[in-house]
């Protein structure tokens, strides 16, 4: 069994994604993966959210540093094990200290960000902009119903229970646990 090393908690999360040709991005996963697809596609993921009481396994959340808003553009995987996991394209952050640490510690593309989130009753706005001034995202989103029995499309693009990236020229799965 693998020891965890972070808890953490995601708020107001969005699922924002489009269907694209497999090999349109099986040039981007790291070596020894391919796309992970349903129904012949595969799909690209923007996913902002709140990340809330960030704290190392069995230790208190951090003060500041453990709740800012992220959001992730991600690819789906598989490996040749048959693991399933997404590959972060990148990863904004709204604290630096975090991003350090996501690209020293994992290898993930974090970019230190200013990113905010407006709530208006159910409606959610992320804004995010990255410092170097290269790239920024916008999106606007309703809340809806609850899904009360997620579809076989919404199993497939949530339902991952690790990663794959590139560290020190090798691919590496690194599993993660998602308690309701």
């Amino acid at each position: 069994m693998t020891r965890g090393v972070l808890a953490q908690w995601w708020r107001d999360l969005v699922f924002a994604h489009w269907p694209v040709d497999p090999a349109t991005v099986a040039p981007l996963l790291p070596e020894g993966t391919r796309p992970d697809t349903a129904d012949g596609v595969t799909y690209v993921g923007l996913v902002p959210f709140r990340m809330d009481r960030v704290r190392p396994l069995g230790g208190p959340a951090v003060p500041y540093f453990g709740s800012f808003c992220e959001t992730n553009v991600r690819l789906y995987s598989v490996d040749a094990a048959g693991r399933r996991g997404v590959v972060f394209r990148s990863l904004d952050a709204a604290r630096l200290v975090p991003a350090l640490a996501g690209r020293l510690a994992f290898s993930l593309p974090y970019r230190w960000s200013s990113m905010s989130l407006r709530r208006d009753g159910d409606v959610l706005a992320y804004e995010c902009r990255r410092r170097s001034g290269r790239g920024s995202s916008r999106l606007v989103v309703r809340a809806g119903a609850r899904i009360e029995r997620a579809s076989e499309l919404e199993t497939f693009l949530t339902a991952r229970w690790g990663l794959h990236v590139t560290w020190h020229g090798r691919t590496l799965y690194v599993p993660n646990d998602h308690s309701e």
